[in-house]
């Protein structure tokens, strides 16, 4: 009988396929991502300076490399304190922080990674600058130096956050609230305040309009002395005809009137003439 001629591979193809098993198995090489530090831990120790974005040799088995991620977070976090005047208070402020790129190495290996970072850090600053930050502050000022409040959480953040490989990018206070009995006394303080304002104002505006009343008091008065001292100086005469002027004007009154025995009019004063002529 005939035998089959057995089939067998070059061994350079078994090295080469050996080759690819272990390198997949072992994966000598990781890429680091954008957004992302590599810790290298050598046999359990943290090796040198992180790894950046991009592929990476490690040596297989011996060592391993974690990812870290050093964006952006966002976290809000609750706190609370009393102000210096013994009010409690509640603020709720957002944090934006992340891990520091070259201190990857020293958060991995005090805190492993951002939840705890959050969990064991984050949460418990932002509880102790807020109580020392309102503790300066009266109720108050806590609402109308916002800006300053958190100002001072802000630098208290930074200082504390450092300490552990964390940076803070921004910080906002999102709302702020007093007890309900604290809030309505304010409240109560505000309206009383606006209807001083306001009875103020009406006050001011009554003084002005008596003064300008008095004003012009002042000057028709001043006006009637002017012209009564005209009239005097001039004659009799002149206020008659001021008077007929005014009540021919108006139309409420009579032409005025003047007896004559002689019939003719050459003894009428000129300005009864001169109405009696506008009259035809």
């Amino acid at each position: 009988m005939n035998k089959i001629p057995e089939f067998t591979l070059p061994k350079y193809a078994i090295y080469f396929a050996i080759g690819i098993v272990t390198f997949i198995f072992l994966k000598p090489f990781i890429i680091i991502n954008p957004g992302e530090r590599g810790v290298v831990t050598r046999l359990g120790k943290v090796q040198g300076q992180p790894l950046g974005e991009g592929l990476h040799f490690r040596v297989p088995i011996i060592d391993r490399i974690t990812r870290i991620n050093v964006r952006i977070n966002k976290d809000q976090v609750p706190g609370n304190g009393s102000s210096k005047d013994l009010q409690d208070v509640d603020i709720d402020v957002a944090i934006n922080w992340k891990v520091t790129p070259d201190k990857v190495g020293f958060v991995f290996q005090e805190l492993r990674d951002e939840e705890n970072a959050l969990e064991r850090v984050l949460i418990p600053a932002v509880n102790e600058v807020v109580k020392a930050a309102t503790a300066q502050k009266t109720a108050e000022e806590i609402i109308t130096k916002r800006a300053e409040l958190k100002s001072d959480i802000d630098a208290g953040l930074r200082e504390r956050l450092a300490v552990y490989g964390l940076t803070l990018t921004d910080v906002s206070i999102t709302n702020i609230e007093f007890s309900e009995q604290f809030t309505q006394a304010i409240e109560a303080k505000q309206v009383a305040e606006q209807k001083a304002k306001q009875a103020v104002f009406i006050a001011k505006e009554a003084e002005q309009q008596a003064r300008a009343k008095i004003n012009i008091a002042r000057g028709d008065a001043e006006a009637q002395r002017l012209q009564a001292e005209t009239l005097k100086a001039q004659g009799g005469e002149l206020f008659l005809k001021k008077e007929a002027i005014e009540a021919w004007k108006s139309g409420g009154a009579q032409m005025p009137q003047v007896l004559v025995t002689g019939g003719d009019n050459d003894s009428l004063p000129e300005f009864v003439l001169d109405l009696k002529d506008s009259k035809k």
